[in-house]
């Protein structure tokens, strides 16, 4: 049996789930921006539930929910809420997203996060692995994504996402038709001299100056930034 990942604050199983615990939900978990206001969050996708367990770890919200379709992943994130200090805060919904948001018509999130499936170009029928359907935009595209999260936010809510950056004018495009707006981008790079892989985005359905920024995660192989440390160190028992 595969060891849980140990956190300072919680541990992660991952056996039964295809997407393991990775820099991009770690990243989306300790970038988004929290404040006290929040008191209720939303995870779209949550697989281990990772990105849910940081949230419930740097924030007082009453009500921390996440969604996940795939049953394996769906357990595995139930467990791991069990077995966190935050459990009677934590609940998992097995379902779509469509239905979910269905259900949920009248409730409002301070906080919505998501790191969505990834490969825009895979139909459903070329899907195979558990993994790849985990990454695939056949199981949740991004019009259904944001739309979705435009009936589930509240009024000065905020919705935060990380993305690969060549997807992020759709994503803009499609935000902006569900009068969603950015109000602050990070670019991620591996090193100074690498290309931007991904995008830190969080939207509010109020228009304003878009703050951007650079995150740059390593000076060499394993030799991590200061800016990535600070960020991660609430979490990581050694980097």
């Amino acid at each position: 049996m595969e060891t849980p990942f140990r956190f300072k604050e919680f541990s992660v199983a991952q056996d039964k789930c295809a997407m393991k615990i990775g820099t991009d939900g770690v990243l989306l978990g300790a970038w988004t921006p929290i404040s006290a206001e929040v008191n209720s969050i939303l995870d779209i996708g949550a697989g281990t539930g990772i990105i849910a367990l940081m949230l419930a770890q740097r924030s007082f919200a009453e009500t921390i929910d996440a969604l996940e379709i795939d049953e394996d992943a769906y357990e595995q994130a139930v467990e791991n809420f069990e077995n966190s200090p935050w459990g009677d805060r934590m609940f998992c919904y097995h379902a779509g997203f469509d239905e979910f948001v269905e259900e949920m018509q009248d409730e409002k999130y301070d906080l919505i996060v998501s790191n969505p499936p990834f490969f825009a170009n895979t139909s459903a029928s070329e899907i195979t692995t558990s993994r790849e359907a985990a990454r695939s935009q056949a199981s949740l595209p991004f019009e259904e994504l944001l739309h979705g999260v435009s009936q589930l936010l509240s009024e000065n809510g905020i919705f935060s996402i990380v993305i690969p950056k060549e997807e992020e004018t759709t994503i803009l495009e499609i935000a902006s038709s569900n009068k969603l707006y950015p109000n602050k981008i990070t670019e991620v790079k591996g090193t100074k001299t690498a290309k931007v892989k991904r995008s830190l985005i969080t939207f509010q359905f109020l228009q304003k100056e878009i703050e951007k920024e650079v995150l740059i995660l390593e000076e060499s192989r394993h030799n991590y930034t200061p800016e990535y440390k600070k960020m991660v160190a609430p979490f990581y028992l050694k980097l």
